[in-house]
């Protein structure tokens, strides 16, 4: 019997046009599925059906649905890259402007598709890929906000690689929930509560 991990690893790696076309028509397919009829019911025939392919082309690519959601997952993680990091004016006086930088970002990352992002959240296997790709993007996005903390002259904290791992963690981990569940509270009101709370700390408020 397979393991856990090698269920969910991709069938085939599309090494010409064509073939990653339509790797990509069966992602978008599923995302649509996913939401439209929910995990359970969202099967691979519904996905071939919504790709307009055989289910065996289907399985040439994936070999079945938890593959496919980890996938989706996958480059959920990947896309969220900061751009921007480096473009932040980082004077005396801007942390709480670098802050929402960071919060808000995040926030955008996530706006998509909050049916799509609660599935993913609640039902999305861990593949090995996926596992990796979590660990690299946190690494990035650490190292990230740790070199701001450590140029920016207003934080004020005693050590720098803990408050890095535990500012992201904080913003990231509330924003999925958030946005897996928008109506649980305004955006407006996450996003300046979580600044104020985050600056409170930079800072060293007591």
């Amino acid at each position: 019997m397979p393991s856990a991990d090698r269920r969910l690893q991709p069938r085939r790696k599309p090494s010409q046009v064509r073939a990653e076309l339509t790797r990509e028509r069966i992602l978008a397919a599923a995302a649509h599925v996913f939401v439209e009829y929910g995990y359970a019911a969202g099967t691979t025939n519904r996905i071939a059906e919504r790709a307009r392919i055989s289910i065996g082309s289907l399985y040439q690519y994936f070999p079945n649905k938890d593959a496919i959601l980890a996938e989706l997952l996958v480059r959920h993680i990947d896309r969220g890259t900061w751009t921007e990091a480096d473009q932040l004016d980082l004077s005396p006086g801007t942390l709480e402007a670098t802050v929402r930088a960071l919060v808000r970002d995040a926030i955008d990352n996530h706006r998509d598709d909050p049916e799509l992002l609660r599935i993913m959240i609640e039902v999305a296997p861990l593949s090995q890929e996926l596992l990796d790709t979590i660990d690299r993007h946190g690494k990035v996005r650490v190292g990230q906000v740790r070199d701001l903390l450590a140029r920016h002259p207003d934080v004020q904290v005693r050590h720098l690689d803990t408050a890095a791992e535990l500012v992201v963690f904080t913003v990231e981990l509330n924003t999925h929930k958030l946005m897996a569940d928008p109506r649980a509270i305004p955006v407006e009101t996450f996003e300046s509560e979580l600044v104020d709370m985050v600056t409170r700390y930079l800072r060293g408020d007591r």
